[in-house]
């Protein structure tokens, strides 16, 4: 018996994408963001950013340390996530309610 391929024939550049991809996964779907969801996601990024920003700078301020290591707490996990995280769903930063 025969067993038939049913995987179409890639090249080796979308096998390196594909392997990149298990460790990027922004280049998964990045590639197919939909023009339409920006808008949306746009506002929610300003929201969350006017909400994270001032938190994070507080909790800073109570560990006391300087306000700029919130500023690092409250950005760069979104950034870092936004290349590594799986879930399209998922608060990453100081807050005190989830």
């Amino acid at each position: 018996m025969l067993e038939h391929n049913t995987q179409k024939q890639r090249s080796p550049q979308q096998i390196w994408l594909h392997r990149l991809s298990h460790y990027l996964p922004i280049l998964d779907w990045g590639l197919h963001y939909r023009r339409e969801y920006l808008a949306g996601d746009l506002t929610a990024g300003i929201i969350v950013a006017s909400l994270l920003i001032p938190q994070g700078m507080a909790y800073a301020l109570l560990a006391g340390l300087p306000p700029q290591v919130g500023l690092y707490a409250s950005i760069l996990p979104q950034i870092i996530y936004a290349f590594l995280g799986t879930s399209r769903f998922i608060s990453v930063a100081p807050v005190a309610v989830d």
